[in-house]
């Protein structure tokens, strides 16, 4: 009940219930009354909810209340635990008053309680030094803190000790260069080297301040100084380690081996220190005084200081910049540590470390140097399939997520034959949804950035055949799930070009969810159209919903076509021509566009080099080429925006300069592609706002029965479907530059295969 009490008072404060005078009349004193109850937890609760009201009070009511009756309550004649309370009432206090009442009223009792007979006491008051410095300035700081620090520093309580050198080093900032080199300087001398005869808090301590003691204390410190420092650092990161004195574990007596695990913390926090210390030691030096000590950290044979050097790692390619290098196989070791604790901890950062590895820590694009590294691809593939094997698929998710920055660090080949089939079984056989969506959001980057059209092609036909046309309902459901994220990554027209058919082939699906998901996402499949030019797929957009809304007999699907009938209807079209409202979301699908064109001059003008030479021309070596290339602020203006058909083909150019001028265009167009950061694709609009829809559900007789398909698409029995890669030459596609399909003339051909398909469906839900 008390404890209740104490929280709901606080409550009350927080949301402002009442008055703050009408608040301090009433509640005021009952808070003030439970202070000392017999039980610490209780009155710890009343002591948190005063703190707070201390915040907020008047000065005035802060004296008379507070101030004034705190004066009898911490006399040595009170108990202990009033002390107490008076020592965390007086570090809140101080920020509250000014300067003479602070020195008139409340320093004489810190005096006081700083010399208390008590170690806890002394120790609580020794704590609150640093609030009371922050209050009073740097003046009293020196005059009055720094002389009590320095006494409590040489208590004969550990306790009382640790709690002065914690504040010191917080302290640090206030003192001016004479006062660190003539009096804290010797003081933490003095506490380093007594802290492995001092008890194995002060060690722990010592080794999670030693960071921000170095850097507090940096430019004051003789070259010898320096140097001891470093060492005392190096003996922290060893501590508890026998191996290095070439003992054996078994030859251990267990007490020791016991007193040695206690060591464990004192080298994770040393992990934790370790990007401090590059600081400390200077970059340029790292090889020659801190690469073992790394080394070591990495290979610790505890999992809490390897977890920790994980989550530092980044930071610490960072501070090494074109030094990164140093650190290539210490990457390798942890993206292979046996633990998934350390990988989770490494992959929260993994793209930005692999970009410093490639580029060489240089904010210029450099000839990548990952080439020096053979074993990333198989640490990379091995850390998946870890923790794939695991019952952690968060970490499984969030490793899959990252991966997609692999497009602007490894080549395509390399990511098409080790990645991109790995990402196809996850979707086609994991059973957890989140890490299933991961995998198919990584696959549509890969698609986005491959450089190959023949290998775009498989990965777009086996998309359809084993995810869309699939026999498990499953996995036509995560088709509907890779449409989504083929709208978002790529432009409105590749996505009606390859997808659209495919995804509203599926409101004929026999299992009452896939036709579900795909009304959830027709929104968005409408928002890919633009008028004229999609007029045809509109068309047969429509006339799915009209089929839905008249065949539909699961009342839970018919309920969702109706909203989403409703949602189709408020929606406004895109046009061919730039709109003033759609400005940004048209002009961001321009520039999508343009570059998947330019993937495809790219290619073509990559082949035509490589016929002229008489010689292939290695990635490598393209590579190279590329980034000798000054790239352009901005994508050439006179690119053209529609994309030709699956039987149209650009016609090549007959002038030269023409060609050279395509081939620039299309290398910077690589240069600002693959090296952009993969996250900007999370940062791009799913979906554009399109065009009135009004479905009409009249004159649906027999003759209305029309194919949702076009002669360009053909659904395919399940028994062909292939399962590798194989590159096949029709692909269903649509052309916004093509004739518009005439729903009436195309519908006859394909409405037999069709029932049959779904038929065989039907038996394999």
């Amino acid at each position: 009940m008390q404890l209740t009490a104490a929280v709901s008072f606080l409550t009350i404060l927080q949301e402002e219930s009442v008055s703050i005078h009408t608040y301090a009349h009433a509640f005021l004193q009952v808070i003030l009354l439970h202070l000392e109850h017999r039980d610490a937890g209780v009155s710890n609760a009343w002591l948190e909810t005063l703190l707070s009201v201390i915040e907020v009070l008047p000065k005035e009511t802060l004296r008379h209340e507070i101030l004034n009756p705190l004066v009898s309550k911490a006399q040595l004649s009170q108990t202990v635990q009033s002390r107490l309370v008076s020592c965390k009432i007086l570090g809140k206090l101080t920020n509250k008053f000014d300067a003479h009442t602070i020195k008139r009223e409340i320093l004489p009792l810190v005096k006081s309680l700083c010399q208390d007979v008590e170690y806890e006491v002394r120790s609580c008051m020794c704590r609150q030094l640093e609030n009371i410095a922050q209050g009073i300035g740097t003046e009293l700081t020196k005059s009055v803190v720094l002389p009590e620090l320095i006494e409590l520093s040489r208590d004969e309580s550990s306790s009382v000790r640790l709690a002065a050198f914690e504040t010191l080093v917080n302290l640090l900032d206030v003192f001016d260069a004479d006062d660190r080199s003539q009096t804290i300087l010797p003081l933490v001398k003095s506490f380093c080297e007594k802290s492995f005869k001092a008890d194995e808090a002060i060690l722990i301590s010592l080794s999670f301040h030693l960071g921000k003691l170095c850097h507090g204390l940096y430019g004051i410190f003789t070259p010898d100084q320096h140097l001891r420092f470093l060492e005392f650092y190096k003996k922290l990161c060893t501590l508890g380690l026998q191996q290095e004195n070439g003992h054996n574990e078994n030859q251990i007596p267990p007490q020791v081996l016991e007193h040695e695990k206690k060591y464990i913390s004192v080298r994770k926090n040393c992990a934790y220190n370790f990007p401090a210390m590059i600081v400390f030691v200077d970059p340029k030096n790292f090889h020659m005084e801190l690469y073992s000590t790394f080394f070591c950290l990495c290979h610790d044979p505890e999992v809490p200081v390897r977890y920790t050097i994980a989550i530092c790692f980044y930071e610490v390619s960072k501070l090494l910049n074109s030094g990164v290098y140093l650190i290539h196989k210490e990457l390798i070791t942890l993206l292979q540590d046996e633990s998934l604790e350390v990988l989770d901890a490494l992959i929260d950062h993994l793209p930005e470390i692999l970009e410093l590895m490639s580029t060489g820590g240089e904010s210029s694009v450099q000839e990548n140097k990952l080439s020096s590294l053979p074993d990333l691809i198989p640490a990379l593939t091995a850390a998946e399939q870890r923790a794939a094997a695991s019952l952690k698929w968060r970490t499984h998710e969030k490793l899959l997520q990252k991966y997609a920055c692999l497009p602007h660090i490894i080549s395509s080949d390399q990511i098409y034959y080790r990645f991109l089939q790995r990402m196809f079984t996850i979707m086609m056989t994991n059973n957890v949804l989140p890490v299933q969506k991961a995998a198919s959001r990584t696959l549509c980057v890969f698609l986005r950035y491959n450089r190959k059209q023949e290998q775009r092609h498989e990965v777009i036909q086996k998309l359809i055949e084993q995810l869309g046309q699939g026999k498990s309902y499953w996995n036509r459901l995560r088709f509907l799930d890779t449409c989504e994220f083929i709208i978002e990554i790529f432009s409105k027209s590749f996505f009606c070009k390859y997808f659209f058919l495919p995804a509203i082939e599926l409101t004929h699906d026999p299992v009452a969810n896939v036709r579900m998901k795909l009304c959830c996402l027709l929104p968005k499949v409408k928002s890919t159209l633009k008028i004229p030019a999609d007029k045809h797929l509109l068309q047969q957009l429509e006339m799915c919903v009209r089929k839905l809304l008249c065949q539909e007999k699961d009342k839970d699907v018919l309920a969702i076509v109706k909203r989403t009938v409703l949602e189709l209807d408020r929606m406004e079209m895109s046009m061919d021509a730039f709109q003033k409202k759609f400005y940004e979301k048209d002009l961001l699908d321009q520039e999508k566009e343009r570059e998947e064109l330019l993937l495809m001059e790219m290619e073509q003008l990559e082949k035509e080099k490589q016929q002229n030479d008489g010689r292939p021309m290695s990635d490598k070596t393209f590579e190279k080429k590329r980034r000798d290339t000054k790239t352009p602020t901005t994508l050439p203006k006179n690119i053209p925006v529609s994309v030709p058909g699956p039987s149209g083909t650009s016609t090549p150019s007959t002038s030269k300069e023409v060609k050279k001028s395509k081939l620039i265009r299309s290398q910077s167009f690589n240069n600002q592609a693959f090296h952009a950061k993969y996250g900007n694709l999370d940062k791009c609009p799913s979906k554009s706002s399109t065009a009135g829809y009004t479905p009409s559900v009249s004159g649906l007789g027999k003759t209305s029965v029309i194919s949702l398909t076009d002669d360009s698409f053909r659904t395919r029995n399940a028994s062909s479907t292939p399962t590798s890669f194989s590159p096949s030459p029709s692909l269903p596609s649509t052309s916004r530059t093509g004739n518009s399909v005439d729903p009436k003339s195309s519908g006859s051909k394909d409405t037999q295969p069709r029932k049959a398909t779904l038929k065989s469906r039907k038996s394999n839900p």
